[in-house]
């Protein structure tokens, strides 16, 4: 099964080459060329928005229950989630850092390219693109799936469905950046004030719950070891947390990186701190931990528990709309990494193409692109390289703190608006936390592991590969 995803993503990867080859030839007769640049419309406001909207999907909704079960402490969960929460806060501020410094499109890619060269480059821009691809491809398949609870008719067509999803954000962001900053604006603020709706809401009337109506569900749930289970949990608490990052990505574009970012990125990574561990306490208040470990939707089943019934239909559009904010930033920032790797002939030349409206107009179609391949390749493999998706985030994580290290050595001279308080301890902490998650994991989900450590052995011939393709 591992090799059949590697020669997907293999085969994405060469067949990308060869069709914007071909559009890169036909550009040469185009009388209008355009003029690559991205456009500086975004400020703190959109950061903010973009990081809520970037972090907070349904993992928040669904983790709590796995996680339940895991562990079956609620002081050990909470303990856990604050403990993912001050990584969270401690990277945003070591991104801070990084995005003041090199404000450019890319993240992630553009720091490992600068502390340690093309290569390095190269395999943190990729992973974490086609982690990106491979999220940006799950959620349009889940978000199908609760359209079809409400339309139940439209179940055969759950995959155009889920197709169309992508291609009509696609073509929105093609309006250009400002459109697509406010929209991520307002799927945010009402995201935001969903969850803390929910949060009050349960503190308000969770006392007295009639449990009847889970208790046909309940069955006895062995725990594994202590620590296999920590290690399961923090797994399900880093992908509901991936995302704290996302402002980082349109350094390039915000009018004044220098002031906006680190006011955009700590007050957004606090407020989405904040509103897991409300929601994740709320949860607890409302679920008795037996329940709660059999829950696949634990903020629906405490909704269910206080309204009945007939709040289903209510649950499945707020999930909807969770989703569709996740996937709306996703659309943004993914393209920015191909973008930004072709600008430094990394990927395909035409993919630095950028149209009026500030909107990467070949990176943007080519993630879509890659998204609907893995829906048309089925639920299950979007699944699996959802899960490997989360080893390829914190691999990139891991890269951008060792890179803050090296750039601090290499370059002292460096331009550095804003520096990390604490240098060198806490990057040196968070790189030790990655790296030891990211061996917890190998040993935790050893299958999907296995496919992400084969295409890193393997991506060095494909760095060799693209540097061939992109001198025809």
């Amino acid at each position: 099964m591992s090799g059949f995803f590697l020669c997907l993503y293999c085969s994405f990867f060469i067949f990308y080459h060869k069709i914007f080859y071909i559009l890169r030839t036909q550009s040469y007769n185009m009388s209008q060329k355009p003029t690559n640049q991205l456009l500086k419309l975004l400020g703190v406001g959109f950061g903010i928005a973009v990081t809520i909207g970037g972090t907070i999907g349904t993992g928040i909704l669904r983790k709590p229950g796995a996680i339940a079960a895991q562990i079956g402490d609620p002081i050990i969960i909470m303990a856990l989630w604050l403990g993912v929460s001050i990584y969270a806060f401690l990277g945003v501020l070591c991104a801070i850092e990084l995005g003041v410094s090199l404000p450019q499109a890319g993240s992630w890619y553009v720091y490992a390219r600068r502390a340690f060269g093309n290569y390095f480059g190269f395999l943190t821009g990729i992973t974490s693109w086609l982690g990106t691809v491979s999220a940006l491809g799950f959620g349009a398949y889940t978000m199908s799936e609760y359209i079809i609870l409400l339309l139940p008719n439209l179940e055969n067509y759950i995959r155009i469905i889920a197709i169309s999803i992508l291609i009509v954000l696609t073509a929105f962001h093609f309006t250009g950046t400002k459109s697509g900053g406010r929209s991520q604006e307002i799927l945010s603020f009402l995201k935001a004030l969903g969850l803390i709706v929910f949060v009050v809401l349960c503190f308000v009337y969770g006392k007295d719950v009639d449990y009847t109506m889970l208790k046909n569900t309940t069955e006895k749930i062995e725990k594994p070891a202590l620590l296999f289970g920590v290690i399961a949990a923090l797994q399900s608490i880093f992908y509901t947390f991936d995302g704290w990052h996302t402002a980082s990505y349109f350094s390039e574009e915000n009018t004044d990186p220098a002031k906006s970012l680190p006011k955009s990125m700590i007050l957004g990574v606090l407020m989405v701190i904040i509103i897991y561990l409300l929601v994740n306490a709320a949860i607890l208040y409302v679920i008795p931990m037996d329940l709660l470990a059999n829950s696949k939707l634990a903020a629906a089943d405490a909704v269910l528990l206080i309204f009945g019934q007939n709040s289903a239909k209510i649950v499945t559009f707020f999930l909807m709309l969770s989703i569709l904010g996740m996937l709306n930033a996703q659309t943004m920032f993914a393209p920015r990494v191909i973008f930004s790797m072709s600008r430094d002939g990394l990927f395909v030349k035409a993919v630095q193409k950028v149209n009026a409206a500030g909107t990467p107009s070949v990176a943007m179609p080519i993630t879509t692109l890659g998204s609907i391949l893995l829906i048309l390749s089925g639920k299950d493999i979007c699944a699996v390289l959802s899960d490997i998706a989360t080893f390829f985030f914190v691999m990139s994580y891991a890269a951008g703190f060792a890179s803050l290290i090296k750039l601090r050595k290499t370059e002292p001279d460096l331009l550095r608006p804003f520096k990390v308080p604490g240098f060198p301890y806490v990057p040196y902490f968070l790189l030790v936390c990655s790296v030891l998650f990211l061996i917890g994991a190998v040993f935790q989900d050893f299958k999907s592991s296995v496919f992400a450590l084969v295409f890193l052995v393997l991506s060095y011939p494909l760095y060799r590969l693209q540097q061939k393709l992109s001198k025809i």
